[in-house]
Parts: structure tokens; sequence; C-alpha cells
């Protein structure tokens, strides 16, 4: 049986308003816990899926300059 971990995490933030986002992905990046990686990554699907190509291009760009 498995587990759909991306549904999980969907679950438990659904409905969050934009101050709870903030504060998971806060919280999330101040403790640096690896446990915490798929859920901001379900967060980024779900940026990624509703933004506009700008809005991309400007993230795309923001992670690159960070990289370096």
């Amino acid at each position: 049986m498995g587990f759909n971990l991306r549904g999980a995490i969907m679950s438990n933030i659904q409905g969050n308003s934009e101050q709870e986002v903030e504060a998971t992905i806060v919280d999330a990046v101040q403790r640096g816990e690896e446990k915490m990686l798929p859920g901001l990554g379900v967060m980024f699907e779900v940026f990624w899926k509703n933004a506009s190509e700008q809005q991309k291009d400007e993230v795309c760009q923001q992670i690159s300059q960070g990289l370096q």
C-alpha cells in the first residue's frame, strides 16, 4: 500500500490563509529540517501551477542568483 505524500500535505495546508502559509514557509526555512522539504515542494508546485510566465521567470531568476 502506497502513501500519497503530496495528497497528505495538500490536505494539511488546504484552506490556509496567506499568513498561515507565510508562517509555514518561514518556520520551515528557519528550522532547516529535512522533513519540511516535501511540504515546501508541494507549496512551490501550487505556486508554479498558478503563476504567470513573468512570475515563473522572476522566481527562476531569484533562485539562480541565490545559488551563485
